[in-house]
Protein backbone atom coordinates (compact mmCIF):
# COMPACT_ATOMS: atom_id res chain seq x y z
CA UNK A 1 0.00 0.00 0.00
CA UNK A 2 1.29 3.42 -0.93
CA UNK A 3 2.15 6.02 1.66
CA UNK A 4 -0.45 8.58 2.70
CA UNK A 5 -0.50 11.87 0.85
CA UNK A 6 -2.53 15.02 1.19
CA UNK A 7 -5.56 14.92 -1.07
CA UNK A 8 -7.33 17.80 -2.67
CA UNK A 9 -10.26 17.83 -5.03
CA UNK A 10 -10.24 17.56 -8.81
CA UNK A 11 -12.27 20.76 -8.70
CA UNK A 12 -9.07 22.52 -7.69
CA UNK A 13 -7.43 21.51 -10.94
CA UNK A 14 -7.74 24.96 -12.53
CA UNK A 15 -6.04 26.73 -9.64
CA UNK A 16 -4.03 28.77 -12.14
CA UNK A 17 -7.17 30.10 -13.77
CA UNK A 18 -8.75 30.86 -10.40
CA UNK A 19 -5.72 32.79 -9.21
CA UNK A 20 -5.53 34.67 -12.49
CA UNK A 21 -9.16 35.68 -12.26
CA UNK A 22 -8.62 36.83 -8.69
CA UNK A 23 -5.66 38.95 -9.72
CA UNK A 24 -7.35 40.48 -12.78
CA UNK A 25 -10.75 40.95 -11.20
CA UNK A 26 -9.59 43.55 -8.75
CA UNK A 27 -11.77 42.11 -6.00
CA UNK A 28 -11.24 45.14 -3.75
CA UNK A 29 -14.43 46.98 -4.50
CA UNK A 30 -16.13 45.85 -1.30
CA UNK A 31 -15.64 47.46 2.05
CA UNK A 32 -14.96 45.79 5.37
CA UNK A 33 -18.59 46.43 6.31
CA UNK A 34 -19.74 44.68 3.13
CA UNK A 35 -17.64 41.63 3.96
CA UNK A 36 -18.73 41.27 7.58
CA UNK A 37 -22.17 39.65 7.04
CA UNK A 38 -20.72 37.10 4.59
CA UNK A 39 -18.00 36.10 7.04
CA UNK A 40 -20.55 35.66 9.83
CA UNK A 41 -22.85 33.48 7.73
CA UNK A 42 -20.07 31.34 6.31
CA UNK A 43 -18.46 30.85 9.71
CA UNK A 44 -21.77 29.61 11.05
CA UNK A 45 -22.18 27.20 8.13
CA UNK A 46 -18.61 25.95 8.47
CA UNK A 47 -19.04 25.23 12.17
CA UNK A 48 -21.68 22.60 11.26
CA UNK A 49 -19.91 21.24 8.17
CA UNK A 50 -18.47 18.20 9.93
CA UNK A 51 -21.71 17.18 11.67
CA UNK A 52 -22.82 13.68 10.76
CA UNK A 53 -19.81 12.97 8.52
CA UNK A 54 -18.39 9.43 9.01
CA UNK A 55 -14.68 9.01 9.76
CA UNK A 56 -14.22 7.27 6.40
CA UNK A 57 -16.39 8.89 3.72
CA UNK A 58 -15.35 6.52 0.92
CA UNK A 59 -13.00 3.72 -0.08
CA UNK A 60 -11.45 3.67 -3.54
CA UNK A 61 -9.80 0.37 -4.49
CA UNK A 62 -9.05 -0.17 -0.80
CA UNK A 63 -7.74 3.35 -0.15
CA UNK A 64 -9.65 5.36 2.45
CA UNK A 65 -10.88 8.91 1.89
CA UNK A 66 -11.31 10.29 5.39
CA UNK A 67 -13.48 12.85 7.11
CA UNK A 68 -10.38 14.94 7.84
CA UNK A 69 -9.70 15.13 4.09
CA UNK A 70 -13.33 15.74 3.13
CA UNK A 71 -14.38 18.42 5.61
CA UNK A 72 -11.86 21.22 4.75
CA UNK A 73 -12.69 20.97 1.05
CA UNK A 74 -16.42 20.83 1.73
CA UNK A 75 -16.12 23.81 4.08
CA UNK A 76 -14.42 25.86 1.36
CA UNK A 77 -17.13 24.94 -1.15
CA UNK A 78 -19.88 25.70 1.37
CA UNK A 79 -18.35 29.04 2.25
CA UNK A 80 -18.25 30.04 -1.41
CA UNK A 81 -21.83 28.86 -1.97
CA UNK A 82 -23.02 30.69 1.14
CA UNK A 83 -21.43 33.92 -0.04
CA UNK A 84 -23.04 33.52 -3.46
CA UNK A 85 -26.42 32.81 -1.86
CA UNK A 86 -26.41 36.25 -0.29
CA UNK A 87 -26.44 37.70 -3.81
CA UNK A 88 -28.93 35.24 -5.33
CA UNK A 89 -31.19 34.79 -2.29
CA UNK A 90 -31.12 31.01 -2.83
CA UNK A 91 -29.77 28.86 -0.01
CA UNK A 92 -26.97 26.40 -0.87
CA UNK A 93 -27.99 22.79 -1.54
CA UNK A 94 -25.74 21.23 1.08
CA UNK A 95 -26.50 17.62 0.13
CA UNK A 96 -25.68 18.27 -3.51
CA UNK A 97 -22.52 20.09 -2.40
CA UNK A 98 -21.45 17.13 -0.26
CA UNK A 99 -21.99 14.73 -3.17
CA UNK A 100 -20.04 16.93 -5.57
CA UNK A 101 -17.16 17.27 -3.09
CA UNK A 102 -17.01 13.52 -2.52
CA UNK A 103 -17.21 12.78 -6.25
CA UNK A 104 -14.27 15.13 -6.82
CA UNK A 105 -12.22 13.42 -4.13
CA UNK A 106 -12.99 9.96 -5.50
CA UNK A 107 -12.14 11.06 -9.04
CA UNK A 108 -8.87 12.60 -7.87
CA UNK A 109 -7.95 9.43 -5.98
CA UNK A 110 -8.63 7.34 -9.08
CA UNK A 111 -6.39 9.59 -11.17
CA UNK A 112 -3.68 9.54 -8.50
CA UNK A 113 -3.75 5.74 -8.39
CA UNK A 114 -3.49 5.61 -12.18
CA UNK A 115 -0.57 8.06 -12.11
CA UNK A 116 1.17 5.89 -9.52
CA UNK A 117 0.57 2.77 -11.61
CA UNK A 118 2.30 4.54 -14.52
CA UNK A 119 5.24 5.54 -12.35
CA UNK A 120 4.40 9.25 -12.38
CA UNK A 121 5.61 11.19 -9.34
CA UNK A 122 5.48 14.87 -8.38
CA UNK A 123 8.46 16.22 -6.45
CA UNK A 124 8.74 19.28 -4.23
CA UNK A 125 10.81 20.82 -7.02
CA UNK A 126 7.90 20.29 -9.46
CA UNK A 127 5.54 22.06 -7.06
CA UNK A 128 8.00 24.93 -6.54
CA UNK A 129 8.39 25.34 -10.30
CA UNK A 130 4.64 25.44 -10.81
CA UNK A 131 4.23 27.98 -8.00
CA UNK A 132 6.85 30.17 -9.66
CA UNK A 133 5.03 29.88 -12.99
CA UNK A 134 1.71 30.78 -11.36
CA UNK A 135 3.34 33.71 -9.60
CA UNK A 136 4.68 35.08 -12.89
CA UNK A 137 1.25 34.70 -14.50
CA UNK A 138 -0.13 36.86 -11.69
CA UNK A 139 2.53 39.55 -11.98
CA UNK A 140 4.57 38.35 -8.99
CA UNK A 141 8.23 37.44 -8.68
CA UNK A 142 8.30 34.28 -6.55
CA UNK A 143 6.22 31.35 -5.39
CA UNK A 144 6.57 32.59 -1.82
CA UNK A 145 4.98 35.89 -2.80
CA UNK A 146 2.10 33.99 -4.40
CA UNK A 147 1.60 31.85 -1.30
CA UNK A 148 1.41 35.00 0.81
CA UNK A 149 -1.27 36.39 -1.51
CA UNK A 150 -3.19 33.12 -1.31
CA UNK A 151 -2.95 33.18 2.49
CA UNK A 152 -4.66 36.57 2.46
CA UNK A 153 -7.56 34.86 0.69
CA UNK A 154 -7.83 32.37 3.56
CA UNK A 155 -5.92 29.36 2.19
CA UNK A 156 -2.96 28.07 4.18
CA UNK A 157 0.32 27.08 2.52
CA UNK A 158 -0.12 23.34 3.02
CA UNK A 159 -3.51 23.37 1.28
CA UNK A 160 -2.23 25.60 -1.53
CA UNK A 161 0.76 23.34 -2.18
CA UNK A 162 -1.50 20.27 -2.09
CA UNK A 163 -3.74 21.83 -4.74
CA UNK A 164 -0.76 22.66 -6.93
CA UNK A 165 0.63 19.14 -6.43
CA UNK A 166 -2.70 17.67 -7.56
CA UNK A 167 -2.73 19.97 -10.58
CA UNK A 168 0.81 18.99 -11.63
CA UNK A 169 0.15 15.27 -11.06
CA UNK A 170 -2.95 15.28 -13.26
CA UNK A 171 -1.24 17.40 -15.93
CA UNK A 172 1.60 14.87 -16.08
CA UNK A 173 -0.88 11.99 -16.26
CA UNK A 174 -2.83 13.70 -19.05
CA UNK A 175 0.37 14.35 -21.01
CA UNK A 176 1.32 10.69 -20.59
CA UNK A 177 -2.14 9.74 -21.86
CA UNK A 178 -2.52 12.06 -24.86
CA UNK A 179 0.81 13.79 -25.42
CA UNK A 180 1.73 17.48 -25.15
CA UNK A 181 -1.02 20.02 -25.89
CA UNK A 182 -0.50 23.40 -27.52
CA UNK A 183 -3.62 25.47 -28.30
CA UNK A 184 -3.96 27.12 -31.69
CA UNK A 185 -4.34 30.87 -32.13
CA UNK A 186 -7.93 30.29 -33.26
CA UNK A 187 -8.73 28.40 -30.04
CA UNK A 188 -7.18 31.17 -27.94
CA UNK A 189 -9.16 33.85 -29.76
CA UNK A 190 -12.37 31.85 -29.21
CA UNK A 191 -11.75 31.69 -25.44
CA UNK A 192 -11.03 35.42 -25.36
CA UNK A 193 -14.17 36.26 -27.35
CA UNK A 194 -16.29 34.04 -25.09
CA UNK A 195 -14.95 35.87 -22.03
CA UNK A 196 -15.86 39.22 -23.54
CA UNK A 197 -19.37 38.00 -24.39
CA UNK A 198 -19.89 36.68 -20.86
CA UNK A 199 -18.75 39.99 -19.43
CA UNK A 200 -21.16 41.90 -21.65
CA UNK A 201 -24.04 39.60 -20.70
CA UNK A 202 -23.27 39.94 -16.99
CA UNK A 203 -23.38 43.72 -17.20
CA UNK A 204 -19.98 44.11 -15.51
CA UNK A 205 -18.96 47.09 -17.60
CA UNK A 206 -16.72 48.42 -14.84
CA UNK A 207 -14.27 45.52 -15.20
CA UNK A 208 -12.94 45.70 -18.75
CA UNK A 209 -11.05 42.69 -20.09
CA UNK A 210 -7.53 43.74 -21.15
CA UNK A 211 -6.50 43.53 -24.82
CA UNK A 212 -5.84 40.02 -26.14
CA UNK A 213 -2.07 40.54 -26.35
CA UNK A 214 -1.86 41.44 -22.66
CA UNK A 215 -3.67 38.33 -21.44
CA UNK A 216 -2.58 35.84 -24.10
CA UNK A 217 -0.37 33.80 -21.76
CA UNK A 218 -3.19 33.57 -19.22
CA UNK A 219 -5.55 32.36 -21.96
CA UNK A 220 -2.98 29.75 -22.98
CA UNK A 221 -2.99 28.43 -19.40
CA UNK A 222 -6.78 28.43 -19.37
CA UNK A 223 -6.87 26.46 -22.64
CA UNK A 224 -4.42 23.94 -21.22
CA UNK A 225 -6.50 23.62 -18.07
CA UNK A 226 -9.63 22.98 -20.15
CA UNK A 227 -7.84 20.33 -22.21
CA UNK A 228 -6.46 18.72 -19.06
CA UNK A 229 -9.92 18.64 -17.53
CA UNK A 230 -11.40 17.09 -20.65
CA UNK A 231 -8.81 14.32 -20.92
CA UNK A 232 -8.88 13.70 -17.17
CA UNK A 233 -12.68 13.42 -17.29
CA UNK A 234 -12.43 10.74 -19.96
CA UNK A 235 -9.86 8.86 -17.90
CA UNK A 236 -12.09 9.03 -14.82
CA UNK A 237 -15.01 7.50 -16.71
CA UNK A 238 -12.89 4.52 -17.71
CA UNK A 239 -11.30 4.17 -14.27
CA UNK A 240 -14.67 4.25 -12.48
CA UNK A 241 -15.91 1.32 -14.55
CA UNK A 242 -13.12 -0.93 -13.26
CA UNK A 243 -12.85 0.51 -9.73
CA UNK A 244 -14.17 -0.77 -6.42
CA UNK A 245 -15.75 2.27 -4.78
CA UNK A 246 -17.63 2.27 -1.47
CA UNK A 247 -19.37 5.48 -0.46
CA UNK A 248 -20.29 5.93 3.22
CA UNK A 249 -21.63 9.47 3.07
Amino acid sequence: MRTHRTRTSLGALAVAAVLTLSACGGGDGSSADDDAPAATSSDSAKSEAGAGIPDVVAEVNGEEVTKDEFVPIYEAQLEQATTQSQMTGEAPDEEALKKATLDDLVDTELLAQEAEARGIEVTDEDVDAELTSLAEQNGMQTGEELLEAIAQQGMDEETARAQVETQVLIEQLVEDESGPFEPTEKELRAIYDDAKKQQAQSGQDGQQIPPFAEVREQIVEQARAQETGSVAGGLVEDLREAAEITVNL
